[in-house]
């Protein structure tokens, strides 16, 4: 007797649910009414700015007409020694404010992070609260307190018995009053991410560095450095990004001087595009500087790269 195997019927193709499309578009609708907002600002507040100054950059206004002249603006550009002289003073700048305020960032976030300090979030808001003063009223303040005849911190110089300073009509001494008032803008907002950083490594691990008998600078130097070495990244390219963008600090102090000691780019873009209304020039400006901020924040991810692989 044999016996026949049944066929198994296959099963009927699934259907998509009725309505689902519709469903789908009109997802898609509540989506675009949220994001539409927001994306046509962007486009006209953003994008178009954007474009915009690109192609002035390639263009000059002769006789109230902008013209295309190609990569002329920035063969004027490399020629131009107000232009690299600025890009100088922001390397110079760069150079010692930022290692100097992220080592005092870093120093402060420690002690702001210590279980014995009282009433530490007081202390964490003091400290913050430079970084939301706005710009121009701190750098007013900075120029009261550095002025010659009679500022605060030439009192302070005389009751110490040592000579005044000409803060901001001396090239040196200026530099030193723009690389102050930025360190101490900014050291207490940097402390307050980095302090973040040590909050995320855990009790135990210091633990367990004291119980292998490492000392404090040890755990600090072998523990808890390379595991905020993407938070001190972090701080060390938006402190850079935000000293090649200077503008408020100096201006306000020294409106870029004495004799350019501390003309920036931004200042010298200010200058060439409001004050001498050469707005394809100063466009090109803007562009270069972009460039410059992208290779040195690569150049820092490059190396952060680098030593994280060793």
């Amino acid at each position: 007797m044999t016996i026949t195997p049944t066929r198994r019927r296959a099963a009927p193709a699934s259907r998509p649910a009725r309505g689902s499309a519709p469903r789908r578009r009109r997802t898609g609708l509540v989506a675009w009414l949220f994001a539409g907002p927001a994306a046509l600002l962007f486009a006209i507040f953003f994008a178009y700015p954007l474009g915009a100054s690109l192609y002035q950059s390639f263009t000059e206004r002769r006789g109230g007409v902008d013209v295309w002249v190609g990569l002329a603006q920035y063969r004027r550009l490399a020629h131009d020694p107000s232009f690299a002289h600025s890009m100088l003073n922001a390397g110079l700048i760069l150079t010692v404010q930022v290692p100097v305020m992220i080592v005092l960032a870093l120093v402060l976030a420690v002690l702001l992070n210590q279980s014995w300090l009282r009433v530490r979030g007081t202390w964490r808001a003091v400290y913050f609260l430079p970084a939301v003063t706005t710009l121009v009223a701190y750098s007013v303040v900075f120029q009261v307190l550095l002025k010659t005849d009679g500022g605060l911190a030439n009192q302070a110089l005389h009751a110490l018995g040592l000579g005044q300073a000409d803060w901001l009509n001396s090239p040196g001494w200026a530099r030193v009053s723009v690389i102050g008032s930025i360190t101490w803008r900014w050291t207490g907002y940097n402390a307050v991410i980095l302090l973040a950083g040590l909050q995320a490594i855990g009790r135990e691990q210091y633990e367990a560095a004291a119980l292998d008998g490492a000392g404090v600078l040890r755990v600090y130097t072998s523990v808890v450095l390379p595991q905020l070495r993407p938070v001190v990244l972090f701080c060390v390219i938006t402190s850079s990004i935000g000293t090649l963008q200077l503008f408020d600090e100096n201006y306000v102090l020294t409106r870029g001087g004495p004799g350019d000691a501390t003309l920036t780019p931004v200042v010298y873009l200010y200058k060439i595009g409001f004050q001498q209304l050469d707005f394809g020039y100063a466009a090109a400006i803007a562009w270069v500087v972009v460039a410059v901020i992208a290779a040195v924040s690569l150049v820092q991810f490059a190396l952060y790269g680098r030593e994280r692989d060793r």
